[in-house]
């Protein structure tokens, strides 16, 4: 946020000579690397030059506006922190003001007091807006360095001792007597599912919400529904469950990558199947509401609690109420998550223990 000499940078734009003596005058003494303007260009340009932390501008110069340089500010980087200071303060003046970017209002004649907080709190939110950032940048760089690991220090080797021991039970098949049978396949079953995570948390890693979007054309709701349908009736089957789906007629299609979306589908769909009691009943309905479209998956079956349900789609996260039908490693949700916010839609859940759960999956309709 501070200079090298670990000063914060300051910009004061007004076209009032008074105004500028004041506002260096209040901020005399207080560790600050202060300039002045008094247009809107000559404000650009210092603001292009220094890169400061707070720009303060007001509404009405000579020359552009104190609206258009807030865009200008907003354009070069969005992470300066604005505040307006005018004569002119107006309920309106100061609703377009945030509108074009400014953090704050700053009503004249004001006091060095309150020229002193908003400048302290100005330079707070600097630095709260940095950190995020940085913070964000760090847990990509973390994410990134997990999948490598993943991939070439775990996958690797699992993958050859998963190849090594079918080789071994196959060439040992007629000499091992059926505890050595049943420990051997133990083996294999547990490898598998280590297998299984492994792409699991790989998936969730590897979701580029720019390459999904990249693969956007008009789908077909009913078709994508059938296919996710057809993807989990064996499974349904086996549980004696049955899938009812309702589909609204002449349903709008949306856009969006028909691998991943049906993706979503059959995860939701499957879970509703995971974890529903044997002989009950999925519902899946697609509907239009307003400029969206609905697809809601219900199921009667465990259910969960409601406290669990806010941290449902964070990572790795695993319910611990109900019952542990089958198993999860927490995943799923996270991906189609993602997922859909690519296609600019939302998830949400409502569930009651041992009532069961509805998910709901709204993303935009296509306008023709």
């Amino acid at each position: 946020m501070a200079t090298m000499d670990n000063r914060p940078k300051i910009i004061i734009i007004d076209d009032e000579e008074v105004v500028l003596d004041s506002c260096l005058q209040i901020l005399a003494g207080g560790h600050y690397e202060v300039s002045t303007a008094t247009d809107g260009m000559q404000g650009l340009a210092l603001i292009q030059e220094s890169q400061p932390d707070l720009v303060f501008v007001d509404l009405k110069m000579p020359g552009i506006s104190g609206l258009e340089v807030l865009e200008k500010v907003k354009e070069l980087d969005a992470t300066i922190v604005s505040v307006v200071i005018t004569g002119f303060a107006t309920v309106s003046s100061a609703v377009e003001a945030m509108k074009r970017g400014a953090y704050d209002f700053l009503p004249k004649p004001f006091t060095p007091d309150e020229f002193r907080l908003i400048t302290r709190r100005g330079l707070e939110r600097r630095e709260l807006t940095l950190e995020t950032i940085a913070l964000r940048r760090e847990k990509e760089m973390l994410r990134e360095n997990f999948a490598a690991i993943v991939s070439h220090e775990l996958k690797s080797p699992l993958g050859a001792l998963q190849q090594n021991l079918y080789v071994l039970s196959s060439e040992l098949g007629d000499h091992l007597n059926e505890t050595q049978k049943a420990r051997l396949e133990r083996m294999k079953v547990r490898l598998d599912d280590l297998m299984k995570l492994i792409t699991s948390w790989l998936r969730v890693l590897s979701v580029d919400v720019n390459k999904i979007r990249e693969n956007f054309f008009p789908l077909d709701v009913r078709q994508m529904i059938q296919k996710a349908v057809e993807s989990t009736e064996p499974h349904a089957i086996r549980k004696d469950i049955e899938i009812v789906t309702t589909v609204e007629e002449n349903l709008r299609p949306i856009n969006g990558d028909e691998v991943s979306f049906v993706e979503v589908l059959v995860n939701m769909i499957g879970n509703a199947v995971k974890y529903s009691y044997i002989g009950g009943k999925v519902y899946v309905n697609a509907r239009e509401q307003g400029e969206q479209i609905e697809i809601s998956i219900t199921d009667t079956g465990v259910g969960i609690a409601k406290e669990e349900l806010p941290n449902l789609f964070n990572d790795f996260y695993r319910g611990k109420s109900g019952q542990t039908i089958e198993g999860s490693h927490g995943l799923g949700l996270t991906i189609s998550r993602k997922i859909i916010e690519a296609h600019n839609g939302t998830m949400s859940v409502e569930s009651e223990l041992g009532k069961g759960t509805t998910f709901v999956i709204r993303v935009p309709a296509l306008t023709e």
